[in-house]
């Protein structure tokens, strides 16, 4: 084990933010840089407890006491080595995965619990600084070819695994560049996307191959997938973007979030200079108290904007784990991002009626009003009505499902009562040699648990083409429905 005192004398510490009024004058990482020594000691406050159930808070089942341990006594090489051998890309859930690892942690129950997912990040970073991150190219090739249709995380999880089992795999993406929302939703100030493009380098190294600025399903039809490929997997994420049909919603200035974010990580990497959706010296609302309304709220600042509020509908989390969600569960309890640590101008408990105009088509207000949650549903507190000033509002309320794409309907595969694309166990679409990976079959969920569907769906597919496979399977068949 680690340090045999150290979650006793040794307590929590993650890395220092960079001062507030220096980060937002840029668009770069809002962490400061930490010491290998530090981290080793953070690393030597893992317990390596008799019953690690951080394992079974990690929808990828990282083997978090055995890294933790390798990083305390500084063996750098195995610890990224046990690392790799359950997530494809660290880098990526180190920095924005909400780690329920950690509130699994055995010494959260009565103590901070260790900082698993700075470690992890640490771990990944001084591999890649070191070149212990290298291109693992299959030993031979099966001759068997799989098309992967959407190049977020699952899709990229997937195509990695599948190359590596010697199959012959072309990842479609319909934006210009592969990443999915981790290249446009995410913005520059969580992940830079330098971060992304060297993991897509190993991954073309190793033979995966990348189809940028593809509209599958109408520059290349399902019929001509079935064609070329013997397998499919479609990891289309969930992009449904939720709506709000309320009075004024056709006013301009009303957006959905990712309407915005991708021209603010275009503005972040001088790809434009003056981005269409603008909010420099603008009023802006942002409806929707999650992470996807937080980058918002770190884009609009970065952006110059003269006030930002969010509103959210729920109350406020508490301070304190919930009685209602004990320890090991991931509770729903107050947070501060780095966003809200820049500005953080949250309102609870309140729903929008109606989006005011000036008179010339331009949204110029809300009209907002206090709610209270009673008999199931969220109802209206009379006399509490009030106006918010807004010239830009931005609608971070999730997802609902996959778009319907045409390659959906060409392909013939069943959607659930949810809207998701139906799968079995085996994560296998109602047509033979489709499989669904990620989102688009799970619903709006982690980028932890993308990966692991993606090392997951990726199994399914290597015992499909060749009848068996030593591929690991973090969700197997027999335990994915009681793990979703």
């Amino acid at each position: 084990m680690a340090d045999p005192k150290g979650f006793i004398t040794t307590p929590r510490e993650t890395p220092t933010r960079r001062p507030v009024d220096v980060r937002i004058q840029d668009w770069r990482e809002v962490y400061e840089p930490q010491s290998f020594e530090h981290l080793q000691k953070q690393a030597g406050r893992c317990m390596d407890c008799g019953i690690p159930f951080c394992h079974s808070g990690c929808p990828l089942g990282n083997l978090i006491p055995e890294w933790n341990d390798l990083i305390w006594r500084g063996d750098k090489t195995e610890a990224i080595n046990r690392l790799h051998a359950t997530n494809n890309f660290p880098e990526f859930t180190g920095r924005l995965c909400p780690a329920p690892c950690e509130t699994a942690c055995v010494v959260g129950i009565n103590r901070d619990a260790v900082t698993i997912k700075q470690v992890e990040l640490r771990t990944i970073e001084e591999a890649f600084d070191s070149g212990n991150v290298k291109a693992l190219a299959p030993d031979r090739i099966t001759g068997k070819t799989v098309a992967i249709i959407g190049s977020g995380p699952a899709g990229l999880a997937a195509a990695q695994q599948l190359t590596r089992a010697g199959h012959t795999v072309a990842v479609y993406e319909r934006a210009e560049k592969i990443g999915g929302l981790l290249r446009y939703g995410i913005p520059e100030f969580k992940m830079e996307k330098h971060i992304l493009d060297r993991r897509l380098a190993q991954m073309e190294k190793e033979g995966t191959r990348f189809r940028a600025g593809v509209d599958v399903g109408n520059e290349i039809t399902g019929a001509d997938l079935r064609k070329k490929y013997d397998a499919i997997v479609l990891a289309l994420g969930a992009t449904k973007w939720r709506d709000l049909p309320i009075p004024g919603r056709e006013l301009k200035g009303i957006y959905q979030a990712m309407e915005f974010l991708p021209w603010g990580n275009k503005q972040a990497l001088g790809e434009v200079e003056t981005p269409p959706i603008n909010v420099t010296g603008k009023h802006v609302v942002i409806l929707g108290g999650g992470d996807t309304g937080a980058d918002c709220l770190g884009t609009s600042i970065r952006q110059g904007a003269a006030s930002v509020t969010q509103l959210e509908i729920m109350p406020r989390p508490t301070d304190e784990r919930p009685a209602s969600q004990p320890w090991p569960t991931y509770p729903m309890i107050y947070r501060v991002s780095s966003a809200h640590e820049e500005k953080d101008n949250r309102i609870f408990s309140v729903s929008t009626e109606e989006f005011l105009g000036d008179g010339d088509g331009n949204l110029r207000a809300l009209r907002i009003v206090e709610t209270k949650f009673e008999n199931g549903k969220f109802e209206a507190i009379p006399g509490t009505q009030k106006e918010i000033p807004a010239d830009f509002v931005f609608l971070a309320m999730g997802f609902t499902g996959p778009e319907q794409s045409p390659i959906i309907s060409q392909l013939e595969v069943k959607l659930d009562e949810r809207g998701n694309i139906d799968r079995t166990a085996n994560f296998e679409s109602s047509e033979e040699g489709i499989f669904v990976a990620g989102d688009a079959g799970r619903g709006q969920s982690l980028i932890v648990w993308a990966i692991a569907e993606g090392r997951s769906a990726a199994a399914a597919v290597d015992r499909y083409l060749t009848g068996e496979t030593q591929l690991p399977s973090p969700i197997e068949p027999t335990t994915r429905q009681l793990m979703v």
